[in-house]
């Protein structure tokens, strides 16, 4: 439970950080690193490793001052690093050397982490992945392949789920590791998108070593631990703007006024819904935000994921039929990394190509219904067949 002190030391340091470190005008880096330093990257963590040990929900007094002095969003720089990594090496790493070793480079975008999880074999049944992890003295000896990882090209560490026990069932013969993008044994090859961008990859591990320092949770254990980021990725996922209006309803609102030329009452109508929808996600988001502050993300913040994926499809699907033939104009279909200086998200067009995957990435929209199902509204789970049967005996491909 937060108090007005502790919202008032928050917002001290916040000042004090802006006042010293002007975001307008030091490197980014820099200010990511003095806010950490302050306690501000997460400030319900304890301090010294990058919080001030006060409640979740006080995060956005101090994002608010950061921001509104014109400092950056860090999830947007390292979104899975922020959202996702951040949370679990707080959680799970075995030492608070390791958590500061990982975290400060994090925070200050220096590091920039991906997450190995998917699999060709294994997308939504996560748990039936079959890369391998053999122990070998202090180190664990990684083969397998990986899928669909986001930022793997320009990422420094991963984590990693793997598999150590293949005479267990699915769930509980796995493992929880961090792994060195950049050691040897560890491939990474971009994977194309109809953008043109090329921010997904498929990661291939041959002979990788880890060592059992860098394991995250006990042996078996690596379920529970990848439970700790998903939660915390669909939270990221679906958290919409703080702000009213913002988020991607903005882009539809800001062509809508550009552009009256195209205007027609039945386009007004599925806008003014859109925005409206929007604004019932923004305030479902704060609710689920609120709830967390106590004990942290949980099963509910898939409905934000669920429904911010599929607002954001219709919300650029208006806009390309508010375009109309404008619409199928592309600049560039060059295939190309995210790293430039201007909006990385491109022209609406690319908006929406980009944004059909909304709905598979971070748990599939089907998934996720599963998971309210049964976890929120306690409706019975799906027959199972392989259920209890050890991992190897279950029929693959």
């Amino acid at each position: 439970m937060s108090t007005a002190a502790d919202s008032s030391r928050v917002a001290d340091a916040a000042r004090k950080v802006v006042q010293e470190h002007d975001p307008t005008s030091v490197p980014t880096r820099e200010f990511l690193a003095a806010c950490f330093d302050a306690g501000l990257s997460w400030v319900h963590f304890p301090e010294g490793l990058g919080g001030l040990g006060v409640s979740r929900g006080l995060q956005a007094v101090a994002d608010g001052i950061l921001q509104d002095a014109g400092g950056p969003v860090p999830f947007a720089l390292n979104p899975i690093g922020y959202g996702m990594a951040a949370p679990t090496l707080r959680e799970h790493a075995q030492t608070d050397e390791l958590k500061r070793e990982w975290l400060r480079p994090l925070a200050t975008t220096e590091h920039i982490w991906c997450q190995l999880f998917s699999e060709p074999g294994a997308g939504s049944d996560l748990a039936g992945l079959a890369t391998s992890a053999v122990r070998d003295g202090d180190d664990w000896v990684v083969n397998g392949q990986k899928v669909w990882t986001s930022l793997a090209h320009r990422a420094r560490w991963a984590l990693l789920l793997a598999r150590t026990d293949p005479d267990a069932p699915k769930h509980k013969g796995l493992s929880y590791f961090v792994v060195d993008m950049k050691g040897p044994g560890v491939e990474t090859r971009p994977l194309r998108q109809m953008t043109g961008q090329a921010e997904f990859n498929e990661v291939y591990l041959n002979d990788a070593r880890i060592p059992d320092a860098h394991r995250l949770g006990a042996v078996g254990d690596g379920w529970r631990v990848a439970m700790t980021t998903l939660m915390n990725e669909r939270s990221s996922i679906g958290a919409s703007g703080s702000r009213r209006g913002t988020g991607t309803i903005a882009d539809a609102v800001a062509l809508w006024a550009s552009r009256p030329d195209l205007h027609t009452p039945v386009l007004e109508d599925r806008l003014t819904k859109l925005w409206l929808r929007a604004e019932a996600q923004r305030l479902t988001s704060e609710r689920s935000r609120a709830t967390a502050t106590v004990g942290g993300p949980g099963p509910e913040g898939s409905v934000g994921k669920l429904v911010g994926a599929e607002l954001n499809q219709q919300v650029y699907e208006f806009c390309m039929d508010l375009l109309g033939p404008e619409g199928i104009l592309y600049d560039d279909y060059t295939m190309r990394d995210m790293e430039r200086t201007d909006d990385w998200r491109g022209p609406l067009q690319q908006r929406f190509l980009r944004s059909r995957a909304n709905t598979i990435e971070g748990g599939t929209s089907e998934v996720l219904r599963n998971i309210l199902g049964e976890r929120v509204l306690g409706l019975p789970g799906d027959l199972r067949a392989d259920a209890g049967k050890p991992w190897k005996e279950i029929p693959r491909g």
